[in-house]
């Protein structure tokens, strides 16, 4: 009896100084060891900016934006659209360089008045198309253009077809970097073709053009602004 008391007293020793991988004896240290918080891990979320999605009507309008400012048969059917008076007139515009156009005005019974010259109102009219379109290709289809302010100078009466070529006051590439609305003056220099073989020119008037040009963007972000709120 004596005997396997003794054997009972060494079995709870050995299991108590062996018991640090026990269940029990590591609760209770859980339960007394203070509580030491560990380092907080900052995690770096990347920001992306949303892509607001423009309305099919302003993709609509930047994309004929796009055609009619590099494509000259896309401007003719844009044109018989928006400006009747500039397809019925035959005016073509062309581009010389990245920096230089040039718009013809044809010696049609449209643009004649009754003593067969060119009339007044084809050469001023067409002026303004001239140098819009000048400043329109220079921009590009993110921005309108709308003129403020025409004067027109007649030298002599044109008896031929009427030649536009336009020379900025300003620097434009300068206003585009800025990414502001600005104005911009245009000189039109008006000559008539002459029928001969070295294809001379005489000069037929002079025209001054003050242009706005607006980016597209501003008249979107005005538009947000002033629209009642709650309404989509």
């Amino acid at each position: 009896m004596n005997d396997r008391l003794h054997d009972l007293e060494s079995d709870a020793g050995h299991s108590g100084s062996g018991g640090a991988v026990a269940v029990a004896p590591s609760a209770a240290a859980a339960h007394s060891a203070p509580h030491t918080p560990q380092p907080i891990r900052h995690r770096h979320v990347e920001t992306r900016q949303l892509h607001v999605r423009k309305p099919w009507m302003d993709r609509f309008e930047a994309w004929v934006s796009r055609l009619t400012a590099n494509n000259n048969f896309v401007r003719r059917i844009a044109s018989m659209i928006w400006l009747p008076y500039a397809f019925r007139s035959g005016l073509k515009v062309k581009r010389v360089d990245s920096s230089t156009f040039t718009a013809i005005l044809p010696f049609r019974r449209a643009n004649r008045n009754w003593y067969n010259a060119m009339a007044g109102a084809a050469l001023v009219g067409n002026s303004e198309i001239s140098a819009g379109m000048y400043v329109y290709g220079r921009c590009g289809g993110d921005y309108t253009v709308v003129c403020k302010n025409l004067e027109y100078k007649f030298l002599r009466p044109c008896f031929g077809p009427a030649i536009y070529k336009a020379t900025p006051r300003q620097d434009i590439d300068g206003f585009l970097a800025a990414g502001k609305e600005f104005n911009i003056d245009v000189d039109l220099e008006i000559v008539q073709q002459l029928p001969t073989r070295e294809l001379k020119e005489r000069r037929v008037g002079q025209c001054l053009c003050t242009f706005h040009v607006t980016p597209k963007s501003h008249h979107r972000d005005k538009k947000s602004r002033t629209r009642k709120p709650g309404r989509k």
